[in-house]
């Protein structure tokens, strides 16, 4: 999966609009130019997804001064 026909525009996480139905679950969207893709995600998917996005910040080097 190297290449990618469409990427993000926006990514955001949010508690699902619905806690008192279904408290345990996230949605992740993802806002493109086709549009929106929404996706509901358990505690487990929730934490695997945050630990690989910190993985992957700590791994990255520090910005260049121009």
């Amino acid at each position: 999966m190297t290449q990618r026909s469409t990427s993000a525009d926006f990514v955001t996480g949010f508690a699902t609009g619905w806690p008192e139905h279904q408290p345990d679950l996230m949605i992740l969207s993802l806002t493109t130019a086709k549009g929106v893709q929404d996706f509901a995600v358990n505690k487990e998917q929730a934490l695997l997804i945050a630990n690989t996005i910190k993985k992957t910040a700590d791994a990255l080097a520090e910005p260049k001064t121009v």
